[in-house]
């Protein structure tokens, strides 16, 4: 069984469905609904991946109980817990505390993974979902960092949505109220922050996978990464990837 809480501050990865109200993959006409699961799971694969080099901060996973998704969540983990070595094999196997959420909208899921956080005795939390497979944890390093000076850690994306959010035992906002289908969903959540009085910190734009045109950023980082030697950063992303662009 996973250890309990270790640290103040924790990581939560919600895994995001395919179609979610705050964030669909919409990847063009190309790929087969099954081909978009199939690279999901290696967007979530690389997503675990990249945050076990993160230390002093402890690791949840949350996922709706939808019986696909918890086929797919398993056959990730049984997977990675058979290719990683190492620290990150161990806090794969020991530490890391899976939770399962009722299906609900995007929002609530939102407010059932901090609000459970909380109430294991957190202090800092930082909210990422399963669509930026690239998202390093030398950024996420930051965020904590920065969520320890702040009530809050946004990370924006170019289309004036979220990568990231992070808040601390100080905020009371409940996600649910807000409309993650909004376009202007990062003004509103920012503007309810500061009618709150509470203080919030800005990661560097990045993106969430959403669309067919995100692929473009996501190409681009990948090449990035092995031009400076990082043969592991969204691996699995990438060999999903290449058989598709090679079919």
């Amino acid at each position: 069984m996973p250890k309990t809480k270790k640290n103040d501050a924790v990581l939560a990865i919600c895994i995001q469905e395919t179609q979610e109200d705050g964030s669909e993959l919409n990847l063009g006409e190309n790929l087969s609904q099954e081909e978009i699961e199939f690279l999901h799971q290696a967007f979530i694969a690389d997503t675990l991946v990249n945050v076990l080099d993160l230390k002093s901060v402890d690791f949840r996973l949350f996922y709706a109980g939808l019986p696909k998704t918890e086929k797919s969540v398993n056959t990730i983990l049984k997977y990675l817990k058979k290719k990683l070595k190492g620290r990150k094999a161990r806090i794969l196997n020991e530490e890391i505390k899976t939770t399962v959420l009722p299906p609900e909208r995007w929002g609530v899921k939102m407010e059932n993974v901090f609000r459970a956080c909380l109430e294991e005795g957190y202090k800092h939390i930082l909210f990422i979902g399963s669509r930026t497979p690239t998202l390093k944890a030398d950024m996420l390093k930051t965020a904590l960092k920065l969520l320890k000076k702040s009530d809050a850690i946004f990370g924006p994306t170019v289309e004036g949505r979220y990568y990231l959010l992070g808040m601390t035992e100080k905020c009371h906002v409940q996600m649910s109220t807000f409309d993650w289908k909004s376009p202007t969903i990062y003004a509103e959540v920012a503007n309810h922050f500061q009618d709150q009085g509470l203080s919030w910190s800005e990661l560097e734009l990045w993106y969430a996978v959403e669309h067919h045109e995100d692929l473009e950023y996501l190409i681009r980082d990948i090449n990035q990464y092995r031009l400076e030697g990082d043969e592991i950063s969204a691996k699995e992303t990438e060999l999903v990837l290449e058989r598709y662009l090679n079919r």
